[in-house]
């Protein structure tokens, strides 16, 4: 277990380029099951999840090897459909799996999946997909199995747009009899690098990054090589600490379009940005400006994964800020800890209420989630004096090293083994 230490108050600067998006790769890798043979995947960042993706796909029969950014998957020899529970409970994104094995082998075992405590996120909507297009699901205990003799195409309507559903009824579909149609289907990026992972593969997809997406079903796929796109949770939390220090930072071979409503929000902070083709720079020299309203909802709005980290920026703004949270009702765990660094947040029901201060301070704080964390890293590099941020496991779950990255920067930010006393 470990832990960071940052001595805080000094201003972000520097160029960095971002690694591949977390979110992108685990549903590609999974996806890489639907065809027999090689897959390359360039860009895949070292994380927490990634390791536990490539573990499962280890334990299904998968040949794996992960270096220097670059992920090579043997799906040949994969016979086991069967998710291990261990294994399900470490990470949600397992849950990806279900749509390429029952679509490679007919049938597929799985247990509710784990991942970060930010509220209820049931998988009733993948379950309903799958059904649609022919499944029989049967949950036993906290075990769930779906069979399919055959996938037939169907049009499946969301209740909500949800990314992991639309992902996984996706995968089913792809080589499904006929043709499927997804309404209401999730518009996110990594949805986008999906379909273009999938038809890379021999897929007919079209739609990814609109409301509705249609599947046309082929015969088989075959294996490719493929490069993840740019984390835009990554890149808008980088420009999120450049702001927050009052820092000049520029992100290179970004997707600037990926991160539209961040890059409205700095600038109603009054925070100068800049784009230019894949470069996006921010500058902030002085306090930034309260924002009056942020509802977080999905793409293309703005994201909840970037919630806890635009907070920190308006915990030091000049006025006062509302932050509505729509999507998770569990997502404010970090406003005790940032209240601890001397922030004025209160929370009501969804909505958080933040009342701008001068400056914050360090402390020893927890992170209780992946984002929630991030969020107090850039506390602790905008605040005065030393910050310890435990629990850092769940930052690595996102992550490639966050020390590292904000080094490259100048921050003074350090990863120590936490002591255990013995009583």
């Amino acid at each position: 277990m470990d832990k960071l230490v940052i001595e805080g108050g000094k201003p972000l600067s520097g160029s960095i380029r971002i690694h591949g998006a977390k979110n992108a790769a685990l549903p590609i890798m999974a996806a890489s099951l639907l065809a027999e043979g090689n897959t390359e995947l360039h860009n895949v960042p070292h994380l927490l999840d990634i390791e536990v993706m490539l573990h499962i796909l280890e334990r299904l029969g998968c040949n794996t090897r992960h270096e220097q950014g670059v992920v090579t998957l043997d799906t040949s020899l994969v016979s086991s459909s069967r998710v291990p529970e261990d294994l399900m409970n470490k990470m949600r994104s397992s849950i990806f799996l279900m749509g390429p094995l029952l679509a490679r082998f007919g049938e597929v075992s799985i247990y509710q999946p784990g991942g970060c405590a930010i509220g209820e996120r049931k998988i009733d909507l993948h379950l309903r997909g799958l059904e649609a297009l022919g499944a029989v699901i049967e949950e036993k205990d906290s075990q769930i199995t779906c069979r399919a003799k055959k996938l037939i195409g169907a049009d499946i309507q969301l209740d909500f747009p949800s990314v992991g559903a639309t992902e996984n009824i996706m995968m089913a579909a792809v080589t499904a009899s006929g043709t499927t149609t997804i309404t209401n289907a999730a518009r996110e990026p990594e949805i986008q690098d999906l379909q273009n992972f999938l038809n890379a593969m021999g897929a007919h997809i079209i739609g990814a990054g609109t409301s509705t997406i249609t599947i046309h079903g082929v015969d088989r796929l075959t294996s490719c090589t493929y490069e993840i796109i740019p984390d835009r949770i990554v890149a808008g939390t980088v420009l999120i600490a450049a702001a927050a220090t009052r820092g000049n930072v520029t992100l290179t071979r970004s997707n600037p379009a990926h991160l539209t409503s961040l890059i409205h929000v700095l600038k109603r902070a009054g925070v100068q940005t800049s784009v230019c083709n894949d470069i996006i720079t921010v500058s902030c020299m002085g306090r930034p400006k309260a924002v009056d309203r942020i509802v977080t909802s999905p793409y293309p709005s703005f994201p909840t994964d970037l919630q806890s980290q635009v907070m920190v920026l308006l915990s030091l703004a000049d006025g006062f800020s509302i932050m509505k949270e729509t999507v998770f009702e569990a997502r404010f765990k970090h406003v005790d800890e940032l209240n601890v660094m001397g922030a004025d947040i209160s929370v009501d029901l969804n909505t958080a209420f933040i009342r701008g201060v001068p400056r914050l301070y360090g402390a020893t704080v927890e992170a209780t989630d992946l984002r929630a964390g991030a969020a107090l890293v850039i506390a602790g590099l905008a605040a005065q004096g030393k910050t310890v941020v435990e629990q850092v496991h769940h930052i690595d779950r996102g992550y490639d090293r966050i020390e590292q990255l904000f080094q490259s920067l100048g921050a003074s930010v350090e990863r120590q083994p936490v002591s255990f006393v013995a009583p």
